[in-house]
C-alpha cells in the first residue's frame, strides 16, 4: 500500500508547509499532496493560501525522495499548454517525483470571486478530457496539432521532455458516474475518490468497463482514496483494510486537526503496517 499525506495549504504559511513535507519524507510517507485553490476552504475571513504549482516547486527544491502532487488541479484555472509547461518544469526540479493530479473543478464561488469562467459540469468534463490530450501531446511530441472544441494547438513544440517517460503519472479525481468515471477509465493512470469502500467498489465497475471498452487493462489503473487520522487507531486500521479489500492501493492521509503529534503517532504505530501489507 502506498501512503501519502495531504498538506493542504488552508491558512498555513510556507515555513509550516515545508516543515510538514520534510517530516513526511523522513517518516516514510510515499507522497505529499497540496490542493489547488486560491482561498481557504474553511475558517472565517481571509487567510493565507499559497498557489499550488509555485508551492510544489519550492517543496521539490527542499526535498529529495517524496513524491509531490496536487489533489487535484482544476482544469478551469490554467490553459493546458501553460499547465504542460508547469508539469515539465516541476518534473525536472523534482528529478522525476511529480504526479499530475487533474479534475473538472467544483468551487463555483472561488471562480466568481476571482473571475475564472465556471461553465456547466458537462463542459468542464469536456475541457478536462481535451486538456489531458493537449498536455500529453505537448509532453511527448514535436510539431503537434490539436483541434478540440475548447482548445487548439498549431504545430506546437515544448521542450524539454519530462524526466518521467512518457510523462508523469496522470491522476484524476472524480466520482460522477455519467461522465467522470467513464473518462477516468479511458485516460487516467490513477483514480482518486473520497467515497467509502463499498461505494468505491460499485463505482470502480464503471471505471473498469470504460477502460476495457477503450482497450486498456483496468488493473493498470491505481485506485486511491483518503484516510482520516482523527479516528481511534483501530478504526483507522479497519478503514485501511476495507479500502485494500475494495482494490485500493493508495491512501492519502488528511493532515489532522490534532496536528503534527497525531501524524507522528500514526507514522510510528500504523504506517509501517500499511506499507508492508
Amino acid at each position: 500500500m502506498r501512503v501519502g499525506i495531504e498538506t493542504s495549504q488552508h491558512r498555513v504559511e510556507w515555513p509550516e508547509l515545508v516543515e510538514r513535507v520534510r517530516f513526511a519524507e523522513e517518516a516514510g510517507f510515499d507522497g505529499a499532496w497540496v490542493f489547488d485553490h486560491f482561498k481557504p476552504l474553511y475558517g472565517q475571513g481571509p487567510g493565507p493560501c499559497l498557489e499550488a504549482w509555485t508551492l510544489l516547486a519550492g517543496l521539490a527544491a527542499t526535498t529529495t525522495r517524496i513524491r509531490l502532487a496536487t489533489l487535484v488541479t482544476g482544469v478551469t484555472y490554467r490553459h493546458p499548454s501553460l499547465l504542460a509547461a508547469q508539469v515539465v518544469t516541476l518534473d525536472h526540479i523534482s528529478s522525476g517525483r511529480l504526479d499530475l493530479g487533474l479534475g473538472a473543478a467544483w468551487f463555483a464561488d472561488e471562480h466568481r470571486q476571482l473571475g475564472f469562467p465556471f461553465p456547466p459540469a458537462r463542459e468542464r468534463v469536456e475541457r478536462l478530457e481535451e486538456a489531458v490530450e493537449v498536455v500529453r501531446l505537448l509532453l511527448t511530441g514535436d510539431g503537434v496539432s490539436f483541434e478540440g472544441r475548447h482548445y487548439q494547438l498549431r504545430n506546437a513544440t515544448y521542450r524539454p521532455r519530462p524526466v518521467q517517460r512518457p510523462h508523469p503519472p496522470l491522476w484524476i479525481g472524480g466520482s460522477g458516474e455519467r461522465r467522470m468515471l467513464p473518462l477516468i477509465g479511458r485516460v487516467a493512470d490513477a483514480w482518486h475518490s473520497f467515497a467509502p469502500p463499498d461505494v468505491l467498489s460499485r463505482k470502480w465497475a464503471i471505471v473498469a468497463a470504460s477502460a476495457e471498452a477503450a482497450g486498456r487493462d483496468p488493473a493498470a489503473i491505481v485506485r486511491s482514496t483518503n484516510l482520516s487520522l482523527s479516528e481511534p487507531w483501530d478504526e483507522v486500521r479497519r478503514r485501511a483494510d476495507d479500502c485494500r479489500a475494495a482494490g485500493v492501493s493508495s491512501l492519502v492521509c488528511s493532515w489532522p486537526t490534532e496536528g503534527r503529534a497525531r501524524v507522528e503517532e500514526f507514522a510510528e504505530r500504523v504506517l509501517p503496517e500499511l506499507v508492508e501489507a
